[in-house]
């Protein structure tokens, strides 16, 4: 906080610090206020005066924590928290521009809660902001989400009642890791006992949750995104074999993770992995990678990528190409739906 900040605000700061932190040790307190341990402790101390129960412990789990039965005040939000939870909704979802979706509303009751001058900001800012929705995104029930983020803190099984691309439903217990957020589409990452193996599931896709009382341990040092990006890579119909002339620590910023694994390879890397749209692939992926590289397999992607390299050159040829209208990809940039 800064320094010309009153005794008073910083009072209010510890005590929304406690309600959203409980266990908070003097030390993180003073830190979070800009403010001495030694004085962190005043600021405990001058709610304790003010009849706000302050309760302490010692120990390795120790700190301060608020005693039960505390009445708070309403929730009291900057000017920049409050534009920035606006600017945060409308880029998250374009949608809730509309009073009448469900996030929408949702904002539209936080607006009204604000402040005059603040609440006149915020609508300002929701009503002329224009945000491109994002055709990619797909939102998933709020229940079903809330469910599997549940039964994942809680590291419960759960069975899911699953409804696939193709539209064939079917039911199984998996052990519910972590749910990820990734260019707009909620995922569930897990292990799933009906395949004995990691997958990933669209949670828009997902039917049912239904908890069970069997309990299960992550990995040690989960990386939920990191591994959920790499299972994306994994299983497709189409191999993919890229060599690179270049070292794997040049070539490493240029590569997803669900374009493949990079291993070394004489004087320079390859890429091995598999797609399910090869055309994807080449135009959007490779043709990105500004270090030289050669297509050894599979041949589907060898012949997406003889297609883009004749494309290229006749944007440069003298006489105009015949126009050929392609077929659309089976997936926008490189997203499929589930992994493995």
């Amino acid at each position: 906080m800064r320094n010309d900040v009153s005794p008073t605000a910083r009072a209010l700061r510890a005590l929304e610090i406690l309600q959203s932190r409980p266990g908070t040790t003097a030390d993180e307190l003073g830190a979070r206020l800009g403010v001495s341990e030694r004085a962190a402790r005043r600021y405990v101390d001058i709610l304790r005066e003010a009849g706000i129960p302050v309760e302490s412990s010692r120990g390795p789990y120790g700190g301060y924590r608020l005693g039960r039965g505390v009445r708070l005040p309403p929730v009291v939000f900057t000017e920049a928290e409050a534009l920035g939870l606006v600017m945060a909704v409308l880029d998250g979802q374009p949608a809730a521009a509309d009073g009448d979706d469900l996030v929408g509303s949702a904002l539209s009751k936080v607006i009204q809660a604000l402040p005059d001058g603040l609440r006149r900001q915020a609508a300002a800012l929701r009503h002329h902001a224009s945000a491109a929705p994002d055709r990619r995104a797909s939102r998933p029930d709020p229940a079903t989400t809330s469910a599997l983020v549940a039964a994942s803190a809680a590291r419960r099984r759960v069975v899911l009642t699953y409804r696939g691309e193709s539209g064939t439903e079917w039911e199984g217990e998996v052990d519910p890791w972590a749910v990820v957020v990734r260019f707009g589409r909620w995922y569930l990452l897990c292990h799933s006992h009906r395949a004995d193996a990691i997958r990933t599931y669209r949670i828009d896709r997902v039917r049912g949750v239904r908890p069970t009382d069997e309990g299960f341990e992550p990995p040690d040092g989960l990386d939920a995104v990191a591994t959920l990006e790499e299972n994306l890579g994994r299983g497709w119909q189409f191999t993919t074999r890229v060599v690179f002339d270049a070292p794997p620590a040049a070539v490493a910023p240029w590569i997803r993770p669900p374009m493949g694994r990079l291993e070394p390879y004489g004087d320079g890397c390859v890429l091995l992995g598999s797609t399910r749209n090869p055309t994807m692939y080449a135009q959007e992926w490779l043709a990105t990678v500004p270090i030289d590289f050669r297509v050894e397999g599979g041949p589907e992607l060898r012949d997406a990528m003889a297609t883009l390299a004749a494309r290229f050159n006749a944007a440069v040829a003298d006489e105009p190409p015949t126009t050929r209208v392609p077929r659309p990809p089976a997936s926008r940039r490189g997203d499929p739906d589930e992994g493995g």
